[in-house]
């Protein structure tokens, strides 16, 4: 009962849509019809405020790390990881939003760096050289979310690989318009 409640609370944490609080914050309007129409923090990025989306990144990142750190306190790893997986499917289906939400990348990063930090900067980096490189938010989004399992797995954390295979497996289902565009040529840049 205690893992099916701590996985309740991280999934409403979870669902706090915070780009959409920041993008109306800044008064950039509501950030659902701008742009992807995401939540996320890419998406807050094309209204041109930086410090907005820098915030709805933290913000978002806050909420998986916070979850996964909180419950651990509580109930161990095995905790943890239900409650990283809680706050990333409410981010991804939020129940303020009628389960429309973002594509999780920001609180999957934050949740894996609270379950393993060394696990965590390693897929941070692999998003930062592969949005380097290509210039692509979601391609970045979609290698980092390819690897994370196997250097979870790698990094002798194999009772939270689980969890994470689970977790990238959603992240890359919710990039199939990604996907596409990326396949089409029509994928934007970062930065356009």
């Amino acid at each position: 009962m205690t893992y099916v409640m701590v996985g309740l609370a991280a999934y409403v944490l979870g669902s706090v849509p915070f780009g959409l609080v920041v993008a109306r914050i800044f008064g950039l309007g509501d950030i659902r019809q701008i742009g992807s129409g995401n939540i996320g923090a890419t998406n807050v990025l094309r209204t041109g405020s930086k410090l907005a989306a820098f915030l709805t990144l933290a913000l978002d990142a806050g909420k998986g790390a916070a979850a996964v750190l909180v419950a651990r306190q509580f109930g161990g790893e095995a905790m943890a990881g239900i409650a990283g997986a809680g706050a990333v499917l409410g981010h991804l289906y939020p129940v303020f939003l009628r389960f429309r939400g973002g594509k999780g990348v920001a609180t999957f990063l934050g949740t894996i760096l609270a379950l393993a930090l060394p696990v965590g900067l390693a897929v941070c980096a692999t998003w930062l050289v592969t949005a380097l490189i290509f210039r692509y938010s979601s391609l970045a989004a979609l290698v980092a979310s390819a690897v994370a399992p196997v250097i979870m797995f790698a990094w002798h954390h194999a009772h939270t690989a689980a969890v994470v295979l689970f977790l990238s497996a959603l992240v890359i289902y919710k990039h199939r318009p990604n996907i596409r565009r990326l396949l089409n040529g029509t994928e934007p840049k970062i930065g356009r």
